[in-house]
């Protein structure tokens, strides 16, 4: 952000580590924390600290941007770790608002994966300083200098200009806490890494002249402080207690009273009483306000550009639980609390769009991707939340009285031998391929352009199909005329036409008809779907069928039945399988799938109807 009187705060640092889901960067944080003394010695730590969420835990992954920050020889470097997943893209443009460079964490053996792209594109639009950092190198499988060679001409491909080529290179292992100029030198710490930062990363620049200004790029929530207003400042100084202005979208003014000023000391927060620019501050005093807005004086109100976020692509119906099971493993069943719960979603997260469904019966959420949407609703099921959900759908435009669909660059690295049924199955969708390139090891790296709605429900069938050794990435590349129709399920629902608890002699019954969701002493009700039907129709079933008991014995008939075991249902295998008149209950302790009208007697009448 080029100004005419620059003046730079020498004794700050801001950086973000970009990389793809699994490169290592929430471990190689933790090292850094260690090292530069922002932990006692010998004080337990958890690992993964940054990964406080736990989801995060459980997954392995970072879903939320989140800040810290370490002193190293007097200097403070702020660090934001990103999520490495396009679907969680909004947290990412936000935090490269706030830095001045960025860490390109790489794998030494996967290379630069598709999400790594997706960030390190929006960083050198930004005309942010780069580090990379080549991590992992203790792998049996590394090749650092074959996977440096991919990084330049990913930064090419990106049109790096000449500065952000001439970048400096790391090669570091994060597990261990060590990190080298070059493969050969003998080291045992981050140093050198901590240097290069100090070095290479410019201080924030601000101007002497302009007053106070900040720029809201994230909220979050105090249940004593009440709203939290996040961001860096930009101008001038800020104290606790100052009288202040928020300005609004349209240019409204609102005045706040800064009631308390944080900034970021290790991993938690610390009370301060004023900041300086290139500060990222956490204010509390302000209950209205929204990324994006910026705060600034009252005596001189200037607003700063606004925050921008792709627009969503995925949209998908959540609506009250309205089945025979309604409240009774769930806190909050209400519709007026699962709006609260997505509104208060829309205020921390601004990728996530919330509207009325038309017939009122629930909302539409919009957001970045399927993987998004489960993560809130596996959160929201945490809390409590009763609810149903509807099948994910891709979100149109409108141009030239043409209709534009999301096309999604998708990277597949499989095994040889899958190549064809993952070719076939693909191009059935309207995929594309574009780009097939044959690493030795028996292993391939397929590139095709597919449209958004092809890769819903897709996922499993592509780890069915290569045994679970394929990897697959993708992420939005453009907006293209629609691609046509393909049929997306090939196999109709069994469904439950009464209610009571699943039996194992009618379930026996019911195996060879397809593959089962339910187990036996699992409730049943008219309208639930029990299973997978073999065949493209839906087939009303019962499965609380009894045996006919009769006076005759036969020696071996009444032997106890043995079931197949059944795969749990879990939230991602729900919304893959689900059509557009299903939907997916969720309660804190079950996952059931049903039909949106669950009597049969009134699905018959709608189907002659249609």
């Amino acid at each position: 952000m080029p100004h005419s009187n620059n003046s730079f705060n020498k004794e700050l640092r801001n950086i973000a580590i970009i990389a793809h889901v699994d490169h290592g960067k929430t471990t190689l944080v933790d090292s850094m924390f260690k090292q530069s003394g922002t932990f006692r010695e010998g004080k337990e730590t958890e690992e993964r600290l940054m990964d406080s969420m736990d989801l995060e835990r459980e997954r392995g992954i970072t879903i939320a941007a989140k800040n810290c920050s370490i002193v190293w020889k007097g200097i403070k470097v702020n660090i934001l770790d990103t999520p490495g997943h396009a679907d969680f893209g909004g947290e990412v443009e936000r935090a490269l608002s706030m830095v001045d460079g960025v860490l390109l964490l790489v794998d030494a053996s996967e290379g630069p994966l598709p999400q790594t792209r997706f960030v390190l594109s929006k960083a050198l639009a930004a005309g942010l300083s780069v580090v990379i950092v080549i991590n992992k190198i203790d792998r049996p499988d590394a090749r650092p200098q074959e996977v440096l060679g991919e990084v330049y001409d990913l930064l090419i491909d990106l049109d790096a200009h000449d500065d952000q080529l001439e970048c400096p290179v790391l090669f570091a292992d994060g597990r261990a806490g060590i990190a080298k100029l070059k493969l050969e030198d003998e080291v045992d710490n981050l140093h050198v890494l901590m240097d290069t930062i100090i070095k290479e990363i410019p201080a924030p620049a601000y101007n002497d002249i302009e007053p106070f200004q900040m720029l809201v790029t994230d909220l979050s929530y105090s249940d004593y402080l009440g709203r939290l207003a996040i961001g860096k400042v930009v101008h001038g100084h800020v104290k606790s207690r100052d009288t202040l202005v928020c300005i609004k979208e349209g240019g409204k003014l609102t005045s706040l009273n800064v009631s308390k000023l944080q900034v970021y000391e290790g991993p938690a927060l610390k009370e301060t009483d004023s900041a300086s620019p290139g500060d990222i501050v956490v204010m509390a005093g302000i209950e209205d306000v929204h990324i994006g807005d910026t705060i600034c004086t009252k005596e001189n109100p200037k607003a700063l550009k606004r925050i921008t976020v792709d627009e969503p692509t995925v949209s998908m119906r959540f609506a009250p639980n309205t089945s025979p099971t309604m409240g009774q493993e769930g806190k909050f069943v209400q519709s007026s609390k699962i709006r609260e719960r997505l509104e208060k979603e829309t205020m921390l997260n601004v990728s996530i769009k919330v509207e009325e469904f038309p017939d009122k019966e629930g909302f539409i959420v919009k957001g970045r991707g399927e993987f998004q949407m489960v993560i809130l609703i596996e959160t929201m099921r945490r809390e409590g939340f009763e609810l149903c959900v509807g099948r994910p759908e891709v979100i149109f435009h409108h141009k030239d009285g043409k209709v534009l669909e999301p096309i999604e660059h998708l990277y597949v690295d499989c095994e040889e031998v899958y190549t064809g049924i993952v070719t076939e199955k693909l191009s059935k969708r309207k995929g594309r391929m574009v780009s097939y390139v044959n690493h030795e090891h028996g292993r391939v790296r397929l590139e095709f352009s597919v449209p958004s709605r092809a890769l819903i429900g897709y996922r499993d069938e592509f780890l069915t199909d290569t045994r679970g050794t394929g990897i697959m990435n993708s992420l939005i590349s453009d907006y293209e005329e629609y691609r046509g129709d393909f049929p997306d399920r090939h196999t109709g629902s069994l469904i439950a036409d009464r209610s009571g608890e699943a039996v194992p002699y009618a379930l026996y019954n019911l195996e060879p008809r397809g593959t089962l969701f339910i187990t036996a002493g699992d409730t049943v009700y008219e309208g639930m779907i029990v299973g997978e039907h073999n065949r493209e129709n839906d087939l009303n079933v019962n499965a609380c069928k009894t045996k006919k008991l009769s006076n005759v014995r036969a020696s071996g008939k009444d032997d106890a039945v043995v079931l197949t075991p059944v795969m749990p249902m879990t939230l991602e295998r729900g919304i893959q399988f689900l059509r557009e008149d299903e939907l997916m209950e969720v309660t804190p302790k079950s996952i059931r799938l049903r039909k949106i009208v669950l009597q049969a007697m009134a699905r018959k009448v709608n189907d002659k109807k249609n």
